[in-house]
C-alpha cells in the first residue's frame, strides 16, 4: 500500500505521524478499495515508478496511520 503522499523516506512519513499530521493510505490497481479502515498494514515508497526504497508496518484506525514501525 502507499501513503496518500508521496513519503520521499520512512523517516519523513514518522515524522508527520509524530507531529499529529493525519495520514490516509490505498492499495493502487485492481486491489483497490478494500483497505482495512482498523489494523496492520503494510506500506512502500516512494511511489511506483520509482523503486522502492522504504518498507513499514503500519497501525491504522478510522482509515488513517497512527504508528509506524
Amino acid at each position: 500500500m502507499y501513503t496518500e503522499k508521496n513519503y520521499r523516506s520512512k523517516k519523513a512519513l514518522k515524522e508527520d505521524i509524530a507531529a499529529g499530521v493525519k495520514v490516509s493510505y490505498y492499495q493502487p490497481g485492481p486491489f483497490g478499495g478494500n483497505e482495512p479502515r482498523d489494523g496492520t498494514i503494510f506500506l512502500e515508497g516512494p511511489h511506483y515508478p520509482e523503486s522502492h526504497k522504504w518498507y513499514a508496518q503500519a497501525l491504522v484506525k478510522d482509515g488513517y496511520i497512527v504508528r509506524v514501525k
